[in-house]
């Protein structure tokens, strides 16, 4: 008998135990979260889907319209995001040395603006950041949807060329924008 009871107690503490458990999924203010798995995709030019146009209100207060015909990154991050940290001095370090050659811009997601703006001066991100991301709606196909970051490499057809979902890593990032920046453009 007592060892019926210890059985029925030792299951019912465990009913309980999973019972408050989210199983597995996360508080409803980070459900939105997927870390992306790091890895690249280089899309053939005949698999390239178009990029939507980028403008919209920025982390600076102003409104920005990106301009076409160039080769463009955009990297979706927010300053919880870990991964997102830890790229952020990577990017800033390409933004700067391939200023006049390649674009950089941000998308802020799921964050307020104080943290992205004191993210943004804690790493010194030299580029805009669009503050709508709503944006990221326009991105169907090209997009994980929740994965973050996720970085985008469109080329100067205005087309998605790269996705890199995860955290970028140097050699990465060096060689898929040496790799688009190297395509013929039709513009």
């Amino acid at each position: 008998m007592k060892r019926v009871i210890a059985v029925a107690l030792a299951l019912l503490s465990i009913g309980a135990l999973t019972s408050c458990s989210s199983g597995g999924i996360s508080k409803a203010n980070e459900n939105a979260f997927v870390s992306g798995s790091g890895v690249a995709v280089y899309l053939k030019a005949a698999d390239r889907k178009p990029a939507p146009d980028l403008m919209g209100p920025t982390l600076s207060g102003t409104a920005l319209k990106i301009a076409k015909n160039q080769v463009v990154v955009v990297n979706v991050w927010a300053s919880w995001c870990s991964p997102c940290r830890a790229e952020a001095p990577l990017l800033a370090d390409f933004a700067t040395r391939l200023a006049g050659k390649v674009q950089f811009v941000g998308i802020v997601t799921r964050d307020n603006l104080s943290s992205a703006a004191a993210f943004v001066n804690r790493f010194k991100i030299p580029y805009p950041n669009f503050t709508d991301d709503s944006l990221l709606a326009n991105f169907r196909g090209s997009l994980l949807p929740n994965a973050i970051p996720t970085t985008l490499i469109i080329d100067a057809n205005n087309r998605v060329a790269v996705r890199i979902s995860g955290e970028v890593t140097f050699a990465l990032l060096d060689s898929m924008i040496k790799r688009v920046i190297a395509e013929p453009s039709h513009a």
